[in-house]
Parts: structure tokens; C-alpha cells; sequence
């Protein structure tokens, strides 16, 4: 075996990677590793470089296969409750060097002299068998389509950006939509030097993003079919946000009746909002559901703004479990990663004569700023009064909650999550001032009033 035997051409590969499909990670040979040690990370791709491919893993720049200009990647499906399947992860690519990237162009960057073809191997992964046992059970010699490509350099410039702006320390990973910057290394104190400023950054590496990878998944290993919003041709000389607005501009000061009569549309329906905008796109459709916003991992959400300039739906998010939340790090834990990874498309009614009227759109993420101080807060103090078991207190002769709401926080708070009184989840240690080991569900909600600022930036 040789660390450099890697000079395969692209029907070598091809052949040599469908010879595996079928096969579990234990049928591919003996391993110098313990394939089931679960302690050892990165087992699997190691195996099917030295195993199948018959060279040294390495941690060259080049892409593995460098004649071909192809790079090797094994990455796990996982079958879901509803029987659907998905990515089990982000698809991590090469780690970023704040000191050298921003000298490149797209065309020169390390991203894509390493990723630009890929040749992706598909294993099954199942909670509880052993690593030996995941069978491989897809390989696709993956080229990006014009239109992802497209969005791929914009995210590439993205990510440049904040580094020749100094602020690489705030790269989040839903800054862009389909190639992410996800943190790499063994701990948060993992840092690097940046070139325009003083501020140690964290470790990042390129990734295509979890839900990239899921639609991946689904239209290319499981063959379904996803509706498009956006041509190649669009995205030419226009970002995402941009192509989006040329379809709906025409729409901007109708209002909710004109618009529901125009498309057709059943005003009692709870969806009506959701029903205009995918119609403004000229979808048959869910706008959750199309091509783009599953690659991007965007979820739509109406804001409807009062005539008095002001929001009353604050925006509320899933709940969480008392026994499972303080059990997290905040760097890893759900709430911070739904914000860092996640982006949202407001789509905007502004009232006006007891009526409202489509006022626009806004793409928007939380930045990292925002999100590791004043949520960061939020969920620190949320963990305080779950863990010494003051949620309610007494105030006179009322008891409130201790959690934060509105007025503790300029940007978050928590609010009930519960059907009614009886919708309760089990605490760690007993209330104290009630003596229940039972409350009710809460959740985390942005507060209306930021959610304006945002729209008025």
C-alpha cells in the first residue's frame, strides 16, 4: 500500500466503489483499527481508503483521487420513525485557513480544489449494531448541478467575506445556504489565527450542510422528486434572496383578499398565508417542501405587522424536555443549534385600514453575536432554575414562574408549550415550592419586538 497510489481514473473508481455496494464494513477485510470501538471517530473512512482503495489515509490538501480529481467520502443515511430516509450528519469537507483562503478566488480556493467532484459512498446507519455490521448501500459519483453551484459560490463568498472583514470569530453555519462552515476540532478552545484581527476564531472546516446532504439523500439514493424554485439562469447575476424577490415584487401592496381571490384560494383555510406565497412562486407546492428551501434547511414564517408598528405573535419553537435540556453544553446544545444552523424566510403583511398587505420578504439568520449573548443568557438561566428546582415562586399571594419572560430579555424568553394544565413533562428534582416532580411544558420564543427590529434593519 502507498500514500500516494491514489492515481485511479474515474471509471477505476466507479468500478471499485460498486464492487462494495451491499457489503458491510466487516466483509471489506481485516482493520488495523477496532471497527467497534466507538471511542475511535472516523473508522469507516479510513477502512475504505486503505481496505478498497488500497492506499494510506492521509491529510493531504489534494483530493484523494487527484488525477480524477475526485474525493473519497463515507457518510451515513438514517432511516427515520415515519419510514423516511435522511443524512445522519453534515458532510464535512476541508478545514478553512483563515490565513491563506481570502487570497483565492472560488475557482482557487482549497474548497474547491479538493471538493470539486465527489465520490460518495452511503452506508446505513442503525442505532445499536455495531459499526462492523452498517452496510454500504450507495455510491454516487457526485458532480454539483449548475443552479447549486451557483448558490455554492455565493456561500463561498459569504464565508470570505467575514474573514477579510475580521470577523471570522463570527462565521455561523447559517450565515449561507447549502456549503457551511461548521466548527472543527476536539473542544471550543480549538482556535486559529485570523489575518484582520486579534480575535482568535474557532476551528471551521467547509461542510455541505445536514439538510443538504438529506435532499441528497432523498432525490439522488432514494429517487423521490422535489419541486424548483430557481433556474441556473436566475441565480447568474442575482443571489438567492434576490431571484426570490423578482418572483413575489409585483405582489408588493396587494392585499390578503385581493390575493386570496386572485389565486383562488379558501379564506378560512389555517394555511391561507403559507398558500398565497407558494402561488406569488408559481409552486403547486409547500415552499417547505421544494427543492431549495430543503437544501438550505429554510423555514418560512408570516409576520404580520400592525398598523401601530408593532408585531403581536411573539415567534415560539419547539418544546423542550426539563430531564434533557440540563444535560447539555450550551456550544452543542439544540437551542444554539437551531439558531446556527437554521434559516428563516419572513414573509411580511403590514396592516393598514383594518386590512393586511404583502409587504415583502427577509432571509435571516441569528447572528453569532446575538445568539452566544443574550440567548445564550436566556438558556443559562433556564438551566439554573431547572437544576435547584425554583420554578415557581410566590410574589404576594399569586406564584409565578421563575423562567425568563419578555422583560428579562431584549431578544428571548420562555412561554408555556403545553395543550393545557395536564400537558406536563417530568423535572429532574422536585419544585420546591410546590413539591411536584411534574410542570408544564415550556418552550423558547423570540420576543415580538426583536423580531420588528430585524425586519427594520
Amino acid at each position: 500500500m502507498s500514500k500516494y497510489n491514489r492515481g485511479l481514473t474515474k471509471e477505476e473508481i466507479e468500478k471499485i466503489s460498486e464492487e462494495v455496494v451491499g457489503k458491510t464494513f466487516g466483509e471489506l477485510g481485516e482493520f488495523k483499527y477496532d471497527l467497534d470501538d466507538f471511542n475511535y471517530k472516523g473508522g469507516m473512512g479510513v477502512l475504505m481508503e486503505e481496505n478498497v482503495f488500497q492506499y494510506e489515509a492521509n491529510s493531504d490538501a489534494n483530493p484523494d483521487f487527484y488525477d480524477a480529481k475526485i474525493e473519497l467520502k463515507v457518510t451515513p443515511i438514517k432511516k427515520n420513525k415515519n419510514g423516511t430516509y435522511s443524512a445522519k450528519e453534515r458532510l464535512v469537507l476541508n478545514i478553512i485557513n483563515y490565513m491563506e483562503e481570502y487570497k483565492n478566488t472560488f475557482e482557487t480556493s482549497s474548497f474547491w480544489h479538493k471538493n470539486e467532484n465527489l465520490n460518495l459512498m452511503f452506508y446505513l446507519w442503525e442505532e445499536g449494531v455495531p459499526r462492523s455490521d452498517y452496510k454500504i448501500i450507495k455510491h454516487l459519483l457526485y458532480t454539483y448541478p449548475e443552479e447549486d453551484l451557483l448558490i455554492i459560490k455565493q456561500d463561498w463568498e459569504v464565508i470570505v467575506d467575514k474573514i477579510r472583514n475580521g470577523l471570522a470569530h463570527e462565521i455561523s453555519e447559517a450565515d449561507t445556504l447549502y456549503l457551511g462552515a461548521c466548527t472543527k476540532g476536539a473542544n471550543k478552545e480549538s482556535v486559529r489565527e485570523q489575518p484582520f484581527s486579534e480575535i482568535l476564531a474557532k476551528q471551521r472546516a467547509y461542510c455541505l450542510k445536514t439538510s443538504y446532504m438529506t435532499n441528497l439523500v432523498r432525490t439522488r439514493v432514494m429517487d423521490e422528486y422535489t419541486e424548483s424554485l430557481i433556474s441556473a439562469e436566475e441565480l447568474q447575476n442575482k443571489t438567492f434572496e434576490e431571484s426570490l424577490y423578482d418572483k413575489i415584487k409585483s405582489f408588493i401592496g396587494k392585499s390578503k383578499t385581493e390575493l386570496i381571490n386572485k389565486f383562488g384560494l379558501n379564506p378560512k383555510s389555517k394555511d391561507v398565508i403559507e398558500r398565497i406565497f407558494a402561488k406569488m412562486l408559481g409552486i403547486k407546492g409547500k415552499v417547505n417542501d421544494t427543492d431549495e428551501f430543503q437544501k438550505a434547511n429554510i423555514t418560512c414564517k408570516t409576520i404580520r405587522v400592525n398598523e401601530n408598528n408593532t408585531i403581536t405573535e411573539s415567534m415560539s419553537f419547539p418544546a423542550f424536555k426539563y430531564k434533557e435540556i440540563i444535560l447539555e453544553e450550551w456550544e452543542t446544545s439544540t437551542l444554539r443549534s437551531t439558531f446556527s444552523e437554521n434559516k428563516y424566510l419572513f414573509v411580511i403583511f403590514k396592516e393598514k385600514n383594518n386590512e393586511f398587505y404583502f409587504s415583502g420578504i427577509k432571509l435571516w439568520n441569528m447572528p453569532l453575536s446575538i445568539l452566544d449573548s443574550e440567548v445564550k443568557s436566556v438558556w443559562y438561566k433556564t438551566i439554573e432554575v431547572i437544576k435547584s428546582g425554583n420554578i415557581v415562586k410566590s410574589v404576594g399571594k399569586t406564584r409565578k414562574v421563575n423562567f425568563p419572560n419578555k422583560r428579562d430579555n431584549p431578544v428571548a424568553h420562555l412561554r408555556p408549550h403545553g395543550i393545557n394544565s395536564n400537558d406536563v413533562l417530568e423535572l429532574p428534582v422536585n419544585d420546591k415550592l410546590t413539591g411536584s416532580r411534574f410542570y408544564t411544558k415550556y418552550c423558547f420564543w423570540l420576543n415580538s419586538n426583536y423580531i420588528l427590529s430585524v425586519l427594520e434593519e
